[in-house]
């Protein structure tokens, strides 16, 4: 007589049940998983850099930029450090707002407040884009360079900062901007009304808020250290 299988038991049974029927364990569909698989692995690339980045300052031996000075404006013949920076960190952080407000509206089904508000978020990214960019371009032209030559101080300087900004601002622009916009105009045709499932949009706020924290790293480890 051939042996009966148990029935699993204890803590575990319902996960095992679910395993061995082929459902979903955690209730996550696998577009959300992946996306948080995603920023995992970069969360330990951007880690990489951050931490990369420390080792060269606490180790060169050369005289290291002052941020004040070297992210400094000049508005009306005054020097006033740090500016663009704080105007970039608060249209990030104002973009963090409006893209939690399109997933709530897009739980709601609000087709047209969930769109402009995507919208929105990708104009406050481009923004930042067009902002960072002014700020590689003033700093170019002070002498910062991604190579040797640095005007500026150390080296190593120019290098990392350049090589973390501009990943980051790639993140921001095609990652970003773009997925966002493209998103938002599949949202306002309506595409995702015959499903009646707004999960990529809760999916692409979960890459923007992503984003959004990193750049509160970069901000604390090359502006304000």
């Amino acid at each position: 007589m051939a042996d009966t299988p148990s029935t699993p038991s204890g803590p575990w049974a319902s996960i095992v049940t679910d395993y061995s029927a082929d459902q979903a364990v955690f209730r996550v569909s696998s577009n959300k998983a992946m996306m948080w698989l995603f920023l995992l692995s970069d969360i330990f690339v951007f880690g990489c850099f951050l931490t990369g980045y420390m080792a060269v300052r606490m180790t060169t031996t050369t005289p290291w930029p002052i941020p004040s000075e070297v992210f400094a404006l000049t508005i009306g013949g005054q020097s006033i450090p740090l500016i663009l920076i704080a105007i970039m960190t608060f249209i990030l952080i104002t973009s963090s707002g409006t893209m939690a407000m399109a997933v709530n509206a897009g739980y709601q089904r609000k087709r047209r407040l969930t769109a402009l508000l995507m919208m929105i978020t990708a104009l406050f990214g481009l923004s930042f884009v067009g902002m960072q960019v002014f700020e590689w371009t003033k700093l170019i032209e002070e002498g910062v360079r991604p190579w040797g030559g640095n005007e500026a101080g150390a080296a190593q300087f120019g290098a990392s900062f350049f090589m973390i900004t501009g990943f980051h601002g790639l993140h921001v622009s095609i990652g970003g901007v773009l997925y966002l916009f493209i998103v938002a105009a599949k949202v306002w045709r309506g595409n995702y009304d015959r499903s009646g499932n707004y999960e990529i949009v809760e999916i692409a706020g979960l890459y923007w808020h992503f984003v959004d924290l990193v750049w509160v790293f970069i901000f604390a480890f090359f502006y304000l250290w």
